[in-house]
């Protein structure tokens, strides 16, 4: 016969399990998108102890609806030899255009991160960075809900050996340290230059070009990484946000 607390007491035990094993971490990712996916998939491949948070309920980012909500992408040739690797075939549209279905990739991305040990923390957002000795050693975090609602609720926090900001265009993790910590980044102004208007081809080069530490302990990737370096943004073709979160988790392993 089901006891109804003793389901409360499996979920709550489980929970804090997780959770206190995630306090210390070589790697916290923030955003749950594709670029921030494979990272955590390549990072928890080789070993590491990798974590994702992401404020809303469901994660995968901007996949999920495709272009315009028509739950079709594109990935270009230079894409496809990663999708193989996860076991995604698309159908070829044109030469060098492959259409996948969104859903598939999606829910695939997530399949194959969260099986290769990636801990995924979802409706957790991160409202502040933790400094150490002029390095981003960490997370702030709290409730999505308590982040969209502006609740005054003390946050915990999250010690981390890097952190990737995989937030997409507002590059959450980034502004935050300049905004209250005044720091200059590694870009050309020194702060964040802000992504450009639509140019596929350039945003697909920049995505993965500009995939790197902006400031120390602190990479950017995906969407993030052009929002902070100003590149070009690139719309519904999704292989420069496969490639970067491969980048972003192959340079931090060559550190850790």
């Amino acid at each position: 016969m089901l006891n109804e607390t003793t389901i409360s007491r499996a979920i709550l035990d489980a929970y804090f399990k997780k959770l206190d094993s995630c306090l210390e971490l070589d790697v916290a990712i923030v955003g749950g998108g594709p670029s921030g996916l494979v990272a955590g998939y390549y990072l928890a491949k080789a070993g590491r102890k990798v974590a994702l948070f992401e404020r809303r309920l469901s994660i995968g980012g901007g996949i999920w609806g495709g272009g315009m909500m028509f739950n079709a992408i594109v990935v270009q040739e230079a894409g496809r030899q990663l999708l193989e690797e996860f076991d995604l075939k698309g159908s070829e549209y044109a030469p060098g255009y492959y259409v996948l279905d969104a859903v598939d990739v999606t829910a695939t991305l997530i399949h194959k991160a969260v099986r290769a040990g990636l801990q995924v923390f979802n409706l957790i957002a991160m409202e502040d960075v933790v400094i150490k000795n002029e390095r981003v050693a960490g997370l702030v975090i709290n409730w999505g809900a308590v982040d969209t609602l502006k609740w005054h609720v003390d946050p915990l926090t999250i010690h981390a050996r890097y952190v990737i900001d995989g937030t997409g265009h507002p590059a959450n993790v980034t502004e935050v340290l300049v905004r209250k910590m005044g720091v200059r980044l590694n870009t050309s102004t020194g702060g964040i230059v802000g992504e450009k208007s639509m140019e596929a081809e350039q945003g697909e080069l920049q995505t993965v070009e500009n995939t790197r530490e902006v400031y120390p302990g602190l990479y950017v990737s995906g969407m993030a990484a052009n929002a902070v370096f100003g590149g070009y943004r690139m719309g519904p073709v999704f292989g420069g946000m496969l490639l970067s979160g491969r980048k972003a988790a192959e340079e931090i392993l060559a550190h850790l």
